[in-house]
């Protein structure tokens, strides 16, 4: 692996890592999510592994990133958006990602929700 490949796998597991301490969970839950083993997770948090390309999109969901939030460095996703992303606008991402009938049921409990504040 040439430097910049490990630079990118060093910072991509940090981000994971980064992710997975800010929705509170542990190393091994988020390997039992995913099929893989505790210690596979920890060589790709430290980047001593390459995170296959097929992990990307469930982790993309279960961390509530965007792609861009995953794969890109701080100073590439800033300089285009100019602030990081709210938990409202990484919750919508995560939505996004998910089945269309699931998409249509969060949208009618959101509609609810919203109904009843206006009362």
């Amino acid at each position: 692996m040439n430097e910049k490949d490990e630079d990118f796998f060093i910072e991509l597991g940090e981000r994971i890592a980064r992710a997975r301490r800010a929705r509170g969970m542990t190393q091994q839950q988020l390997a039992d999510v995913l099929g893989i083993a505790q210690q596979t997770l920890a060589h790709y948090e430290v980047g001593r592994s390459r995170v296959p390309a097929s992990l990307l999109p469930a982790l993309v969901e279960l961390l509530m990133l965007t792609f861009e939030d995953l794969l890109c460095r701080p100073s590439a996703r800033q300089a285009g958006k100019g602030r990081s992303a709210s938990r409202l606008q990484l919750q919508i991402a995560a939505i996004e990602q998910l089945p269309k009938i699931k998409q249509q049921f969060v949208s009618q409990m959101l509609d609810t929700v919203l109904a009843q504040a206006r009362r």
